[in-house]
């Protein structure tokens, strides 16, 4: 059984009957401040889903499905972004420092470090 709570580790968000949550589908999943430090959500489907505020520091989010997600507010410093489908998320305020961001973003990194003077690594190759 995974559970996954906020951030000060008393309200649980969600509970899911599985062993980990990488391929796991938590479309439209109200996770709203949620502590997903260091998870492995890799190939995760999180469409729609709404993780505003969330802790997502150190999280492996390669190859998940973003699309249409709020990330408004979001820590995800550290974070593995890479391969992952981001069209319509939405990361107004997102902490993005030392990031790892898919191929599309690198035709705006410039502007991205430039406007935020963060520094943001490039993905992996493999």
């Amino acid at each position: 059984m995974i559970h996954i709570y906020d951030k000060k580790g008393f309200s649980p968000l969600l509970s899911r009957d599985a062993d980990s949550l990488d391929t796991i589908d938590l479309q439209q999943a109200e996770l709203h401040e949620a502590n997903l430090i260091e998870y492995n959500l890799s190939h995760a489907d999180l469409r729609n889903a709404t993780l505003t505020s969330a802790d997502l520091r150190f999280a492996n989010l390669s190859h998940a499905d973003l699309r249409g997600a709020d990330m408004t507010d979001a820590d995800l410093s550290s974070a593995d972004l890479g391969y992952a489908q981001l069209e319509g998320a939405v990361l107004n305020n997102a902490t993005l420092t030392n990031t790892t961001l898919p191929d599309s973003f690198k035709v705006i990194q410039p502007a991205l470090n430039k406007l935020q003077n963060i520094p943001i690594k490039e993905e992996r190759q493999g």
